[in-house]
């Protein structure tokens, strides 16, 4: 039997209401919004409100127009980015950045942007007095994630944006890894776009994503798509409204279904238990982490933070000697013979390993969700400590 232990890349099971919700959009409500004036339009149309407002509240954002629906964070961030920025503008980026910010970063510096890393210590976590010497006077924004998909280290957020509404800087925030887990306040921290994904921590399903803005932003913003809306249609103008202004074409309104059934999900459970499912994955991490410092010493080490302080429930390991220990073997080994299910590689995420000092090599990635349960983690540890004697070259 499989244990899933790669909720970092997409979270698995999820709820059963996702499901549901979404068969029963497309079995008994089926049409588009903005494009219709009957009932089932209507009914449609007001789910993907109830919607934006429950992502508003979730992340404490000042109104549900400005929550703008795309088919993933990459998208999005691609979106706040490539509209924001021109050329001769600077942004600054943490040394720990996924490709989804790395790659339109590259991409806008072939224009004229340029752009700097603040650094990281040698456990993923950003050093906060580094951002204000880095900052220019063509500085016009910082974009930072909230936690490391490698080593599940949690950025400063709070500090980070104190600093860049002092400075009038945008604040731009990945919270790929953390929406749905950890509390994330855009007013408190000061953040100017949030972008968010459906399929990882808000238990949604793949292909819905998103980015919320402050008032402020929205004109700064060129629309990275522009087409139909449903409104206005007298007009070959972009909608300066929001969420028209962002959206054209037709949103993945089954995506969107599932999502709000997830939220409905997550919020019930906050209710009752608050903090519940970050508390449940840092039991698992904890156990997880006493295991692993309990294996044969000198094979393998833990990528990032030791402990469960400042940290999600991502937890990579890396090889003291990658000579002797290839952790794409021992993934493979894993999965084959004991159905460990968990990722290998430099998680789309270079320089984050050059920073942990995993380059090239990589790790091999763990990561807990709130369906994990105790046993698949001892399980996977007793795995682990089964492969490494026929996978190590001196165990």
């Amino acid at each position: 039997m499989a244990i899933y232990l790669d909720n970092a890349c997409t979270t698995f099971p999820k709820p059963p209401a996702v499901a549901e919700a979404m068969y029963r959009y497309l079995t008994e409500v089926g049409v588009n919004i903005n494009r219709g004036s009957y009932e089932s339009a209507f009914a449609a149309g007001n789910m993907v409100f109830d919607t934006r407002e429950a992502l508003r509240a979730l992340f404490n954002a000042t109104d549900c127009k400005n929550v703008v629906f795309t088919r993933n964070i990459t998208e999005s961030l691609n979106a706040v980015l490539k509209g924001l920025l021109r050329p001769g503008d600077h942004i600054l980026c943490s040394a720990m950045e996924h490709n989804a910010v790395m790659r339109p970063l590259r991409q806008l510096e072939r224009t004229g942007v340029s752009f700097d890393r603040i650094p990281c210590r040698e456990d993923g976590s950003l050093i906060p007095e580094a951002v204000e010497p880095l900052i220019r006077k063509n500085t016009k924004a910082l974009v930072m994630m909230h936690a490391s998909n490698v080593s599940g280290t949690i950025m400063p957020l709070l500090e980070v944006g104190e600093i860049c509404a002092r400075r009038g800087i945008a604040f731009i925030v990945d919270t790929a890894q953390t929406a749905g887990v950890l509390p994330i306040d855009m007013q408190a921290c000061h953040i100017d776009a949030l972008c968010f994904t459906g399929h990882k921590g808000l238990l949604g399903p793949q292909g819905i994503g998103g980015f919320i803005l402050a008032e402020h932003m929205i004109g700064l913003l060129e629309p990275l798509i522009s087409g139909g809306t449903g409104s206005i249609s007298h007009t070959e103008d972009i909608p300066a409204f929001m969420p028209d202004r962002f959206e054209a074409g037709t949103l993945n309104l089954p995506g969107i279904a599932g999502l709000k059934a997830s939220l409905d999900w997550i919020a019930a459970r906050e209710a009752e238990e608050p903090g519940g499912i970050y508390a449940h994955e840092m039991t698992l991490t904890d156990r997880f982490l006493a295991g692993v410092a309990s294996l044969p010493a000198g094979v393998l080490r833990v990528a990032g933070p030791t402990t469960c302080e400042n940290r999600t429930g991502v937890v990579s390991l890396a090889a003291v000697d990658p000579d002797a220990l290839d952790v794409a073997e021992l993934a493979a080994v894993l999965d084959e013979r004991f159905g460990i299910q968990a990722r290998v590689g430099l998680h789309c995420a270079p320089n984050a390993h050059r920073t942990l000092g995993t380059f090239p090599a990589g790790t091999l990635r763990f990561s807990f969700g709130v369906f994990t349960t105790p046993d698949e983690i001892d399980s996977a540890l007793d795995a682990i400590r089964v492969a490494l004697k026929e996978v190590h070259h001196g165990i």
